[in-house]
């Protein structure tokens, strides 16, 4: 099943069971958030979450894409993407949380054929403030899925005060032969889906105080899972990146490692000049202007001749169209050569000032910082060119 047939069949298993499609994914958040990109499906529906009725009404779903700036350091390893899509359902205030299990239980197993004994389960064991979570305890046992019980890796929260709750998530084996160990214990449980009740808010001193309306929010990786079902091991490998592995390598020869992080953020560039945004020197545009700054960097790396104009056409308009966004591909193009004209003119600067006596020994961080402030030099264009 690829990612296509995952959403659609996600979506309408949750319509069948009363559930109303929220519209409109986008990358921005709504005018006034501080948040510069959207970084999980619950962001846009934080005020229905806080008490605000939804027009939809109390059981949604929904497909959104999400940025999340701080995965980009671990971009290259077998699980993280810059940007990606999440597969979410929503209770307002209506069903609790295991019933929302038993639906992810019955998707996974019915629905996708997950065998049941692939699956673990995590579930809040309780501390000296809020009582351990019987009822997913229960429901996973009825089930007949084994359940390890935790206290931090289960207690969500949204930051320091607001909402927060137990949560249960569940975990699919991805190793060779039978599993032998618990989740905490072992990495290749792979977590696919977290289901959340909103039981609590954390107030400024730190105190929880029950709140008078339980929602249920949960989450799950739409690549991340269609690697799993596919039998892949890494999600650079899943349907979602078949032209890029396809096109990139003979276009430029590349370790596996850097492989993954052109490919990711050049995808993800794609994706955010799709939703409107362009290169700048702070909020949203230096974002996508470090996207595309760290690929130019790993390609010039070896071979200072490889540049962004050589990239196909044809992965721009798979990218644009998986992601439903409505842009001519020759506005990407251009954009993409602009940045790139940019990017040279900033290593012939680079190049002058690392050149100067100050800057020929090793450098401490102190001047790391005077050259990013001052010339606008990030930490690993600064190391290339000292090694080049």
């Amino acid at each position: 099943m690829d990612t296509e047939q995952l959403a659609r069949t996600f979506v309408e298993y949750f319509e069948d069971r009363g559930h109303r499609r929220v519209v409109g994914s986008t990358l921005l958040p709504p005018p006034g958030d501080p948040v510069l990109f959207t970084t999980s499906g619950m962001h846009p529906l934080t005020p229905y979450l806080e008490g605000r009725p939804h027009p939809g009404g109390s059981r949604l779903v929904n497909v959104q894409r999400c940025l999340r700036t701080t995965d980009l350091d671990e971009v290259g390893d077998a699980t993280h993407l810059t940007v990606f899509e999440m597969l979410g359902t929503w209770s307002l205030g209506d069903y609790n949380g295991p019933r929302s299990l038993g639906w992810g239980y019955g998707l996974l197993t019915e629905g996708l054929g997950v065998d049941p004994g692939r699956l673990h389960a995590t579930v809040y064991a309780g501390d000296d403030r809020t009582e351990r979570d019987t009822a997913s305890l229960r429901l996973w046992q009825d089930l007949g899925v084994p359940v390890e019980l935790t206290v931090e890796d289960n207690w969500w929260s949204n930051g320091p005060v607001g909402p927060c709750g137990p949560d249960s998530e569940i975990f699919l084996w991805n190793g060779e032969g039978p599993p032998l160990s618990t989740p905490t214990r072992d990495e290749r449980w792979v977590e696919v889906w977290n289901h959340v009740t909103m039981s609590h808010r954390r107030l400024d001193d730190g105190s929880l105080v029950p709140l008078p309306r339980r929602n249920v929010d949960t989450g799950l990786g739409l690549e991340r899972l269609a690697t799993l079902l596919q039998g892949r091991r890494s999600v650079f490998e899943c349907d979602a990146f078949d032209p890029w592995r396809r096109l990139v390598p003979g276009l430029w020869p590349l370790d596996e490692v850097s492989l993954r992080l052109v490919c990711d953020h050049l995808r993800s560039a794609v994706v955010v000049i799709g939703d409107g945004v362009r290169p700048a020197a702070t909020g949203r545009g230096y974002v996508l202007r470090r996207l595309l700054r760290r690929v130019l960097t790993v390609l010039r790396r070896d071979d200072p001749s490889r540049t962004l104009g050589d990239l196909p056409p044809e992965l721009v308009r798979h990218t644009l169209d998986h992601f439903r966004q409505d842009l001519d591909p020759g506005v990407v193009t251009r954009v993409l050569a602009e940045e790139e004209r940019r990017f040279t003119g900033l290593l012939e600067r680079g190049r002058r000032v690392l050149a100067r006596p100050r800057f020929r020994g090793p450098l401490t961080d102190e001047d790391f910082h005077y050259l990013h402030d001052t010339h606008g030099l990030p930490r690993d264009l600064i190391t290339s060119l000292r090694e080049g």
